[in-house]
């Protein structure tokens, strides 16, 4: 599977100066919302959700970004969404998703859609009583998983999520295929699956499988043959197949978009065999999670201190893991850039390494896997300048924590070059809400 060149993750090389984020002033969003801050470009979104339209239905990983707003906005677009919890399935009813398909085939003799799909490998009791009430549709990662949905629901039809045996991820922790990973029905095991199915007058109607986030179309590809294959095993009952998601994003200075178009052509073949083989319509789904997202996040963050330990200069600014925790998960690149206070650049750059207010020596945003601290080449910085921590839209806000007490930060999207607050900042009674004495 190839790739092209539509665009690298930043024109130039770095170092960067970013004054504007989608037409609104970094320096006045600072000063109106205060830092750490989380804004979205809502054109970028939009323009990812675009991207993937000769696919059936899109349906977003909202794990990856589960603000409301961003949610209303990927149902404008006509994306669909799958939840991973019970908080997940309220929030997509709070952005106005309906909690079950209208039954019948549409015009284009496909299967209805379900708007919310509930994907995990076990259910909690709260999530069993969830989808059983709102009548949600499930993707089923444990075989233990469908008699328990049985007893509550007979009759329901399920999908199955497959570990095909082998996957990949930009991390071993987002690697989410083969003996390593906890995730999907063992390959091996789907004879039994169908049979215990059967047993509990269960329909398998739909197919996905997953096998990691941030990995490269060549081996995401390898999904499409092992997904046929357990298709043909399950039989004629499947009216949907899901490519999962895990497409790639540039992060790094030279890396560019994957080559989507002979992704969907290598997919649209492997549902034509099996439509075929079936003699009716299947529906191709595509479950992208940071492909719709990353692009359009940024972290703004205020230098609050320039130091040296050694040889070693250091910028330490007010976000840290508690604010975007992926480069202490996984050793994460994150562009950055500078907006100076006064709006002048400094003709000088710095190799620096850019660290949180946290008391943990891993708090740091310039690190590679393992732990190692490392530099980046930026403009002079003075406390008081902004640094601007850019493709952060997924798995950023997400996996925000409290941690040192420090508060969640507020959320702003930005559409037509106007910011709308989509989230207030945390206040300290938001922190001990709920505690007693």
């Amino acid at each position: 599977m190839s790739t092209t060149a539509a665009r690298p993750a930043q024109s130039g090389l770095e170092p960067l100066i970013r004054h504007t984020i989608a037409g609104a002033s970094v320096a006045e969003l600072a000063r109106t919302y205060g830092t750490p801050l989380y804004v979205y470009d809502a054109e970028m979104i939009r323009r990812r959700c675009r991207d993937l339209a000769a696919w059936d239905t899109v349906r977003f990983a909202q794990k990856a970004c589960s603000n409301l707003a961003v949610l209303a906005l990927m149902r404008g677009e006509g994306v669909v969404v799958d939840a991973v919890s019970t908080g997940e399935i309220h929030r997509a009813l709070a952005a106005g998703y309906s909690a079950h398909a209208t039954p019948g085939t549409g015009a284009d003799g496909l299967p209805p859609v379900h708007p919310i799909v509930y994907t995990a490998d076990i259910f909690d009791r709260e999530s069993l009583d969830a989808v059983a009430t709102l009548g949600i549709h499930v993707n089923c990662g444990s075989a233990d998983m469908i008699e328990q949905l049985a007893e509550r629901v007979p009759g329901a039809s399920v999908t199955v999520r497959v570990n095909p045996g082998f996957g990949h991820g930009h991390s071993q922790k987002t690697n989410t295929g083969g003996e390593g990973s906890k995730h999907g029905i063992w390959h091996e095991e789907i004879p039994d699956v169908l049979r215990r199915a059967e047993w509990a007058g269960l329909a398998v109607t739909g197919l996905h499988m997953h096998i990691g986030s941030g990995t490269d179309l060549a081996h995401l590809a390898e999904v499409a043959g092992a997904l046929e294959r357990v298709a043909v095993e399950i039989g004629r009952s499947l009216t949907t197949i899901s490519a999962g998601g895990g497409l790639p994003v540039p992060y790094k200075p030279g890396e560019v978009h994957a080559d989507l178009s002979g992704y969907f052509t290598l997919w649209d073949a492997a549902r034509r065999r099996l439509e075929d083989r079936f003699g009716h319509r299947l529906r191709l789904e595509i479950e992208p999670g940071r492909y719709l997202t990353a692009e359009s996040g940024f972290v703004i963050t205020e230098v609050r201190a320039v130091k040296k330990q050694g040889a070693r200069k250091y910028l330490l600014v007010d976000a840290g893991f508690n604010t975007l925790a992926r480069p202490v998960l996984y050793g994460s690149y994150h562009p950055m850039s500078l907006c100076p206070q006064d709006g002048t650049p400094s003709a000088e750059t710095d190799e620096v390494a850019v660290g949180g207010p946290l008391c943990e020596s891993g708090d740091i945003f310039t690190q590679t896997d393992g732990g190692f601290v490392a530099t980046r080449a930026l403009p002079a910085a003075r406390v008081g300048d902004l640094v601007v921590i850019e493709i952060a839209g997924a798995y950023g806000f997400v996996m925000a924590s409290n941690y040192n007490s420090k508060p969640l930060p507020a959320e702003v999207l930005i559409d037509g070059g106007t910011a709308r607050l989509v989230r207030r900042r945390q206040t300290p009674e938001d922190l001990v809400r709920g505690e007693t004495v």
